[in-house]
């Protein structure tokens, strides 16, 4: 990160503080493009490095936003349904793959997906409202998005307050597990693909044969 950069996210926690982390989160999980893990990290070094904001309170404050942004998020989907989430998707320039992906994460593993796509930006964002547009039972959803936003915003906030020394390695660390993550769920959904497939495959086989 620029010195420039640097200057300004710390002049900007200095003015509002945990207000900054609250709204960062809720926007980013409604489903608004918004770095709320950097603002995360910045924020948990600050508390390392200044003291001007305590962890357990990043750490209330950003799961509290986290788990309302998915909520309001869930029901934007289930009320604007599909024809919302293409308009949407067009907006943000979201790619339909990343959207197709998410689909078919939900429909294999609705409530796990929930959990994981928290460790995921762009996974991150669209969460919330697809699970509304897919009609995903709400309770589950809810518990499952608590759970998320817990673990989530405690791992990243610790991580950015114990390892405040080293704020640019860290930002790097992060970037990788990022896409480690996110090409694992992928190769997940590749190999399912590829197994239906093969089923799909062999019954059609089977039925030209009997013919």
């Amino acid at each position: 990160m620029s010195d420039y950069l640097f200057e300004l996210f710390r002049h900007f926690f200095r003015e509002y503080g945990y207000w900054a982390i609250g709204i960062a989160l809720l926007l980013e999980n409604a489903g608004i493009p918004v770095p709320g893990e950097t603002i995360l990290l910045f924020a948990s070094f600050l508390a390392f490095s200044e003291g001007r904001l305590h962890l357990p309170l990043i750490i209330l404050v950003g799961t509290v936003a986290a788990t309302l942004g998915d909520n309001l998020g869930y029901f934007i989907g289930n009320r604007g349904g599909r024809p919302l989430l293409e308009r949407y998707s067009k907006l943000f320039r979201i790619r339909p793959e990343m959207i197709a992906r998410g689909e078919q994460l939900f429909q294999r593993r609705g409530a796990l997906t929930v959990f994981l796509a928290r460790f995921i930006f762009g996974m991150r964002i669209i969460t919330g409202p697809l699970a509304g547009v897919l009609r995903m039972p709400w309770k589950r959803f809810v518990l499952f998005n608590f759970l998320g936003a817990a673990s989530w915003v405690t791992m990243i906030s610790c991580a950015g307050y114990f390892f405040g020394s080293q704020w640019d390695r860290l930002m790097h660390i992060v970037k990788n597990a990022n896409i480690i993550i996110f090409a694992l769920i992928a190769g997940a959904v590749l190999v399912h693909w590829l197994r239906s497939r093969r089923v799909t495959g062999s019954k059609k086989y089977e039925v030209g044969s009997t013919k």
